[in-house]
């Protein structure tokens, strides 16, 4: 049996303990965190570990904050990323800039919210059936940089947080667990193509992927919703391929100490479409529009 490396800062098992071990660094130190974020959602980011025993979908109300906390900022970096950063308020203008950010991170939080939040979601489902702690934690250093990177880039580069899971697992165990994430992102890719086909469909925007979202001041709402479809299909691939990789605390390293077959399997799911994607070879956008085409 083979501890969990994302529980190796406790030293003991916290189901047998009468006082769980304190985590002393879950991802950085509390003063990381501007004191305006620890009070808005009142997070903290050092306390002992509470053993929830009952249903695998109990969210405490830490492990709520920590979620919220990320999702906010994931989904201002998606918004600045939407409208090319700061660098791009004078193509824009000031005033249309700001109207196109507001408006762009709701479509960001439909489309890509879902690729993060349930990918964690994935690995504490999977965690807990296996009897372990299991809660999310932000990464408060990881959202300021994303947050600044995408702001001047323009690009999303973040690294949110992680599931943190306490409690002895095998190796195969640690493997279902990693590997729960890229599934989700998977599945969600999956459905993401006949559906976004149908909204496309009965929308009627399919001939909407240029547009801006303001045009002469009129809301273009159908450019939102194809974007929305688009990033949805988008954000699941990429997400998922960039977990499996092999490297650090990345999911696909532990699915592949578990199992070469399934690493490759997995993986390569995700990589193919991509590499035909960015080849001309088939796209899923394509498809996605040709399913919009039969309504």
């Amino acid at each position: 049996m083979a501890e969990d490396p994302r529980a190796d800062i406790l030293r003991e098992d916290p189901f047998t303990r009468p006082k769980p071990t304190k985590i002393h660094h879950i991802h950085s130190r509390e003063e990381s965190m501007p004191h305006v974020l620890r009070s808005m959602f009142n997070v903290q980011m050092r306390r002992e570990v509470e053993i929830h025993t009952g249903n695998i979908w109990h969210f405490s109300e830490e492990e709520k904050a920590h979620l919220l906390l990320a999702t906010a900022a994931f989904t201002l970096a998606l918004g600045l990323m939407r409208v090319g950063g700061i660098l791009q308020i004078g193509s824009y203008g000031t005033s249309s800039w700001l109207l196109t950010l507001l408006l762009s991170m709701p479509v960001m939080l439909i489309a890509v919210g879902p690729a993060f939040i349930l990918h964690e979601i994935g690995h504490k489902i999977a965690a807990r059936r296996y009897g372990c702690w299991a809660e999310f934690r932000a990464d408060p250093k990881g959202l300021q940089t994303g947050v600044l990177i995408s702001m001047i880039l323009g690009i999303v580069f973040m690294a949110p947080g992680a599931v943190m899971v306490a409690g002895m697992v095998s190796k195969k165990q640690n493997g279902h667990i990693a590997a729960a994430g890229p599934l989700v992102n998977l599945s969600l890719f999956i459905i993401g193509v006949p559906l976004g086909g149908i909204l496309l469909g009965v929308t009627g925007a399919t001939d909407f992927s240029t547009h801006a979202y303001l045009e002469d001041g009129k809301l273009i709402w159908q450019a939102m919703v194809y974007d929305a479809v688009m990033f949805w299909i988008t954000a699941n691939l990429i997400l998922g391929l960039f977990n499996m990789l092999p490297f650090g605390p990345l999911d696909g390293l532990k699915v592949k100490a578990w199992n070469n077959g399934a690493f490759y399997l997995l993986i390569s799911v995700f990589a193919v479409p991509i590499i035909c994607w960015l080849s001309g070879i088939w796209s899923p956008m394509e498809t996605t529009v040709s399913i919009a085409n039969l309504f």
